[in-house]
């Protein structure tokens, strides 16, 4: 009877194996995704067909299908006829299925690509209006949340695309929209402004209250967040102390908004009362217990008429001074 002796594998064969074992794994699975692929488009052969899909489910509001066929369209003919015009297509198509971010950077990518193109205008108005939407955010379609209290950052990329839009094409079809969208984004910057100015107002920062009330007298004119900005400007003068400058802003605040909710009937100024300022048990306890308002102190009603170190310098009296006896002087002090 013939003995039939099994040799163990060497290291080495069983390392080719594994070699082998892992390549053709790697084959299949690129394999079932190309057949994946094909499946996906392998009825369509042109160009033209590949645009006739996407635009069917585009119309179709197949948003993501849209997309996947723009991009295989893209990929297989990249200079072809319709190349251009699904590079702008797919744009509206992000914006469409909410992906904003991805829609500016497609937006982008057309204007650097086709600078001349007869519908680049449509991208700057794609851009600035992702930017606006994206702005209201997913929580504004179920809570009421004041758009002005948000922060400005999307408000502020959306309004600069809408200008740059009016600056380059100022007969373009878009050119209203945008600009009434600017009007809406302008006023919301305005009153968020007058947001920030309040809470520092509120937590006695009344400098950095008063800047935010310049500014937006400055630089919003038109809005109706100026009269805050001067009523503003009006209490943190006279927080400070400032009442030449606090007479000068109130005088321009009846002037112009006489029917402001800071002015009395007579006209005069009515200033708030109430500052917030949490005790540490409030801030403990959530606001169960504690206060959480302060009535601040008004500066000085007048000015002092010299700086308070001229006081200081001029409150203080020269001492006189003492004739020494000789005694003194020899003894160098010791004894007087």
């Amino acid at each position: 009877m013939t003995m039939v002796r099994i040799t163990p594998p060497s290291l080495s064969n069983l390392l080719n194996f594994g070699a082998m074992l892992l390549l053709c794994l790697t084959l299949g699975a690129c394999g079932w995704f190309g057949d994946k692929d094909r499946d996906e488009f392998s009825d369509l052969t042109t160009e033209e067909q590949f645009y006739r899909r996407a635009l069917d489910q585009l119309n179709g509001q197949n948003f993501r299908g849209a997309i996947s066929t723009y991009q295989a369209l893209e990929s297989r003919f990249p200079f072809g006829r319709f190349a251009a015009q699904a590079q702008i297509e797919i744009v509206y198509a992000y914006y469409r299925n909410s992906d904003m971010e991805a829609a500016r950077a497609a937006a982008d990518r057309f204007i650097r690509l086709h600078p001349e193109n007869e519908n680049v205008d449509y991208a700057y108005y794609l851009k600035g209006l992702s930017s606006f939407t994206d702005d209201k955010g997913i929580i504004n379609r179920f809570l009421p949340v004041d758009p002005t209290k948000r922060d400005p950052g999307r408000a502020q990329e959306s309004f600069n695309d809408f200008a740059q839009l009016l600056a380059l094409y100022p007969d373009s079809i878009y050119a209203a929209d945008a600009r009434a969208r600017m009007i809406f984004l302008r006023n919301n910057l305005a009153a968020y402004e007058i947001h920030v100015a309040n809470y520092y107002l509120e937590r006695r920062a009344y400098i950095a209250a008063l800047r935010r009330g310049q500014y937006v007298v400055e630089n919003f004119q038109g809005t109706p967040a100026v009269a805050d900005g001067v009523a503003i400007m009006v209490e943190c003068y006279m927080r400070l102390g400032l009442n030449d400058m606090a007479d000068t802003s109130l005088a321009l605040l009846r002037e112009n908004y006489p029917d402001h909710n800071s002015l009395a009937e007579d006209g005069s100024f009515i200033i708030r009362s109430e500052i917030t300022n949490p005790s540490l048990l409030y801030t403990v306890s959530f606001g169960l217990l504690g206060d959480n308002v302060v009535d601040p102190p008004l500066a000085p009603t007048t000015r002092p008429g010299v700086s308070g170190s001229d006081q200081i310098i001029n409150s203080q009296t020269e001492p006189e001074r003492q004739r020494r006896s000789l005694f003194s002087i020899i003894t160098f002090g010791i004894f007087d």
